[in-house]
């Protein structure tokens, strides 16, 4: 895969609840069409979810930009309905959407 010029790499951390990992993972098995294909559409590139067995999520994505990403998918209406089904599954959001209320992480190495 080639990199995508002037790629801003996203790391972030959510926190699933134990009682709904099993859950969480089946919807994830099976994501809308149409979520994915708005992901795409606003520059969600490389985009992978990683779960660790006490609910941590690890998220990461490659986009042309953060801001712009975040607002593409905020004007679809699949991602509202997608992001008010997910919300459920998650602590400490504090009204927040998950896409919006993900802990972003500080890159400190990146190989090329």
């Amino acid at each position: 895969m080639q990199p995508i010029p002037n790629t801003v790499r996203v790391c972030f951390l959510l926190q699933v609840r134990p009682e709904r990992l099993a859950e969480y993972r089946e919807r994830h098995r099976a994501v809308w069409p149409d979520m994915l294909q708005a992901l795409s559409e606003t520059g969600w590139h490389n985009y992978s979810l990683f779960l660790r067995p006490d609910g941590l999520l690890v998220g990461y994505f490659e986009t042309p930009s953060l801001e712009a990403a975040q607002a593409g998918m905020a004007e679809r209406g699949v991602n509202a309905r997608w992001q008010a089904e997910m919300a459920p599954f998650f602590v400490e959001l504090e009204g927040l959407r998950p896409d919006e209320g993900f802990l972003r992480l500080e890159e400190v190495f990146h190989l090329e």
